[in-house]
């Protein structure tokens, strides 16, 4: 129960505006930015020599133990702020701010006037020096708060964006593969009953796989998974003239992906590549580890003369999985095209990550499709 509980908080501390304060980048940031606001309010000062690298001096240890204590509290507190709706935790976030800095204005005060410091405060009075840095900081507090809750909001509509990709995908199996299969199926059910019932379990279960997930993400064996079922399905309509060779490495099995991102290759390399050959041809998967990434490559061949039609089909799918990956990875999800001797292949590269499996059954499930070329 305790650990559901703080899966629980977790999420709702994920979907939050409010960034993890414990963080070192966040921690980093804010002893950066403090850096330069002490800066820039030294030089306000106008003091020279000495007495500039003095007033910095005194300025930075202020802001640096100001911002960092804010920080500290935000820290603890925010599995409370996640609670709150969004308003409410800005409001009570900037609060804290303010209070963390009327408490250290007030120990600067008090401590500069201690007889063995009497640091020099710049003349003003005990209210106008609390009052002061009270002013500055809800001035700083309101352009942070606000920063964050802008950039939450562009990560929302980003992952929305990423999210609606994903569901046209899924909703996107195209027409003439279902028209033909059951086309197939009803052929099969006169002359092979057993096998147009496998084909009906193989069209259930890849409807279900493209349509029921949900997340966003999944493994490398859901997805090659999800890709067998989508060729066994395909084979029996083009029977001997699709050839799949598979060349998978078995370690990868739990490593993370975007969910459909293999399918759609593998569907339009069969579309574009094979159906228009007469005889056919051969199709290769291939997944391999180099240094922190993970290689997704599908190479099939180019009918001679169709090459500009092949590529104009390509367009769509292959600008849905380079934007998906970039969505997802930055710069480090990358799709990389190449035509050569009567080839068409494209690899996907993203970053090594595994995922974490539900149970020690749904992990030896993940661990199934190996390196086994198919049949």
């Amino acid at each position: 129960m305790a650990g559901s509980a703080r899966g629980v908080e977790a999420g709702r501390c994920e979907r939050h505006f409010l960034p993890d304060f414990c963080g070192v980048r966040m921690v980093f940031a804010v002893v950066v930015i403090g850096e330069l606001l002490a800066l820039l309010l030294a030089l306000a000062r106008g003091a020279r020599g000495t007495g500039f690298w003095s007033e910095l001096s005194l300025i930075s240890l202020f802001i640096q133990w100001t911002a960092l204590l804010a920080l500290a509290v935000l820290c603890l507190a925010r599995p409370w702020l996640c609670r709150l709706g969004n308003a409410a935790a800005a409001v009570a976030g900037y609060l804290i701010l303010l209070a963390v800095t009327a408490a250290v204005s007030e120990a600067a005060w008090r401590a500069a006037h201690l007889e063995p410091l009497m640091l020099p405060l710049g003349g003003q009075g005990h209210a106008a020096f609390v009052l002061r840095n009270l002013a500055m900081a809800a001035l700083v507090g309101a352009v942070a708060f606000r920063y964050l809750y802008v950039q939450h909001q562009w990560k929302q509509n980003l992952e929305a964006e990423a999210d609606a990709r994903v569901q046209a995908l899924q909703a996107r199996i195209r027409p003439h593969f279902l028209f033909n299969s059951m086309n197939t199926i009803a052929a099969l059910t006169r002359t092979d009953p057993e096998r147009a019932e496998q084909a009906v379990e193989d069209l259930a279960d890849l409807f279900r796989a493209a349509l029921g997930r949900e997340g966003g993400t999944g493994t490398l064996a859901d997805e090659i998974a999800l890709v067998r079922r989508y060729l066994s399905i395909e084979r029996l309509r083009l029977g001997p003239r699709l050839e799949v060779a598979w060349s998978v490495d078995e370690a990868l099995g739990r490593a993370e992906l975007p969910l459909l991102l293999l399918q759609p290759l593998v569907e339009n390399a069969i579309y574009h590549g094979i159906e228009p050959l007469p005889e056919g041809g051969l199709v290769r998967i291939e997944a391999w580890r180099e240094g922190g990434d993970m290689c997704l490559r599908v190479i099939n061949p180019v009918p001679e003369g169709e090459a500009p039609r092949r590529r104009e089909g390509h367009r769509l799918a292959l600008a849905n999985v380079a934007q998906r990956l970039a969505l997802a990875y930055g710069e480090r999800g990358r799709v990389e095209v190449e035509e050569r001797s009567g080839w068409y292949q494209v690899t996907l590269r993203l970053p090594l990550r595994e995922k974490e499996a539900k149970d020690a059954g749904a992990d030896r499930r993940r661990r199934g499709p190996g390196a086994r070329p198919a049949a």
